[in-house]
């Protein structure tokens, strides 16, 4: 699932020059994790409690959608921002149609595609929702910010339920609202980091009903209004993991404990925002060592158990 990360200055995967033979496929592996851990996380993009034999397929589709990110909010692409991400849906079509890519990610992506039956849509929907945050900076309502991620974040979701093989639809929700309650966590976190780019996801419909304005939180003071409307959608958000929860209970032993490491992570965020209140507009809040360990703990508290049973399922998967 799609993590709302803090980019470095370092990105050694920048223009990639068109390869004059093919690309080793091992080495484009390699090369879509280097930029997964080149970046900073809540939590790992992927955990050490996914079966090894999974987790190198989890990094194409991380380096797909944060390229596809940086064409949209790194300040080098300003000006061809539709252009970049034109010509990324481009490839994404040569992947699905036998013809050899030319991009590391790409080759990567396309072997990952190929033993997984992934199917196209998701992509091009995530694609869709990045070519919406080039217009669009504000959201006048709850459920206009939730249409968003559904685009921007859900599609990940449901990539990764089809590389575990499920594809009963409740899963697929149960995952949306994963997502979706993941980057709310995200935008309240980054309310402050948010502003500076310009960009709001607080609903302007909660900004009126707690008599505030962008310019109160620009202002980047705490007062019983802000801590008002960071409670609300912290409860709105916690909303949303409730939801989700039945995903934890139901996936199988390859993903349950990075999902319950995902579901207890964003639970353990909200918590922290809501005791910052409006001082998330001066401080961000982060998750320090302890909390991730506490997380740890309680997700292998909760589904522990599927490690004795990873061993089954992984041959199962491998003899497909």
């Amino acid at each position: 699932m799609i993590h709302r990360v803090v980019t470095t200055k370092a990105k050694p995967w920048e223009a990639t020059p068109m390869p004059a033979e093919p690309l080793e496929l091992e080495a484009c592996y390699r090369y879509c994790e280097a930029m997964a851990r080149a970046r900073h996380h809540n939590f790992p993009v992927a955990s050490v409690f996914v079966p090894t034999a999974l987790r190198k397929h989890i990094f194409p589709l991380y380096a797909f959608a944060r390229t596809a990110d940086d064409f949209v909010t790194e300040p080098e692409y300003e000006g061809r921002r539709d252009r970049e991400l034109d010509a990324w849906e481009s490839r994404l079509e040569v992947s699905y149609h036998g013809e050899a890519p030319d991009h590391p990610v790409f080759v990567a992506l396309t072997d990952t595609i190929q033993r997984f039956d992934l199917p196209i849509t998701p992509f091009v929907q995530l694609l869709n929702g990045f070519r919406l945050d080039i217009d669009v900076t504000r959201y006048a309502t709850g459920a206009d910010l939730l249409a968003y991620t559904e685009l921007a974040a859900g599609p990940v979701a449901h990539v990764m339920m089809y590389m575990g093989g499920y594809r009963d639809a409740s899963l697929h929700r149960y995952a949306g609202d994963l997502a979706s309650g993941l980057a709310f966590a995200s935008f309240w976190q980054d309310i402050r980091a948010d502003l500076a780019r310009g960009r709001v996801y607080v609903p302007g419909e909660d900004l009126r009903h707690f008599d505030l304005t962008e310019q109160d939180l620009s202002a980047g003071r705490a007062s019983p209004s802000t801590d008002a409307l960071i409670r609300y959608q912290v409860a709105r958000t916690r909303a949303l993991f409730e939801r989700a929860r039945p995903l934890v209970d139901r996936v199988g032993a390859d993903f349950a404990i990075e999902v319950a490491i995902m579901w207890h992570g964003g639970m353990r965020i909200l918590d922290k925002i809501d005791s910052y209140g409006g001082r998330v507009l001066e401080l961000r809040p982060q998750l320090t060592n302890a909390d991730k360990a506490m997380v740890v703990l309680k997700a292998l508290k909760w589904r522990g158990g599927a490690l004795a049973h990873r061993g089954e399922s992984l041959a199962k998967w491998l003899g497909r």
